[in-house]
């Protein structure tokens, strides 16, 4: 994934204690801000699978509605050149989820989460490292910002960066300065020393996980952008 930057604080956010887990089975928002802005410019209905202490687990379903930035004049991001990717004016479009489902893993305060591929029938693809910022939590789900830089780790424990020439791009365009841009390298770093040593989650064995069949596909609320009132991390 390559959008967003790095989470700024805003007035209107007020810290909070964590005051509980989701159940599994909730349905709850993950959502990402546009980079060097406010706004919410992705946003994803998942499932929870799992949350505690030690990790928040979701499962975006196929065929889930959500939103996604475009070019003003609806140009798919991808297809931009990247020299002008990240400086013409965007707007959001709903969209649905393509191909099979992802989960997405997520260990608190970690500036990083995991998510696993499938292919069709279930064949295993690969895990794939979202370097973000800590997720923020609110009574409706989670919020985050991309920070461009991603890792692909393959079945066989190889891995290789993803996303280089746009981690590059942003901080050409004045979206990430280099302070910034040597803790995402740090990140990384860190979630490679991770990778190398083939600690959780790529030790835990998600890969054989299977959605609860009687989970159906969440909705996108009309006010999928709300700012909350209360987050904690």
């Amino acid at each position: 994934m390559a959008e967003g930057g790095a989470v700024r604080a805003e007035a209107d956010r007020v810290p909070a204690a964590r005051t509980g887990c989701w159940a599994p089975g909730t349905e709850i928002l993950w959502r990402y801000r546009e980079n060097a802005g406010a706004r919410f410019h992705i946003a994803r209905p998942v499932t929870v699978v799992r949350d505690d202490d030690e990790l928040l687990a979701v499962w975006l379903a196929p065929g889930t509605e959500c939103v996604k930035p475009v070019l003003a004049d609806g140009t798919p991001v991808h297809v931009e050149p990247l020299e002008s990717r990240y400086t013409k004016p965007r707007t959001v479009q709903l969209d649905h989820w393509f191909g099979t489902g992802v989960l997405k893993l997520a260990r608190p305060g970690e500036p990083w989460s995991v998510w696993l591929f499938w292919e069709p029938g279930w064949q295993f693809k690969n895990w794939y490292v979202n370097l973000e910022s800590p997720l923020v939590r609110w009574d409706g789900g989670v919020d985050s910002e991309d920070h461009f830089l991603d890792i692909s780790v393959h079945p066989d424990r190889s891995w290789h960066w993803r996303d280089e020439d746009e981690f590059a791009q942003a901080q050409l365009d004045g979206l990430m300065d280099s302070s910034a841009a040597e803790q995402v390298r740090k990140a990384g770093r860190s979630a490679v020393e991770v990778i190398r040593a083939w600690g959780p989650p790529f030790s835990d064995g998600w890969q054989h996980w299977r959605p609860d069949p009687s989970w159906v596909v969440p909705s996108l609320p009309e006010d999928w952008d709300r700012t909350p009132a209360r987050v904690s991390t």
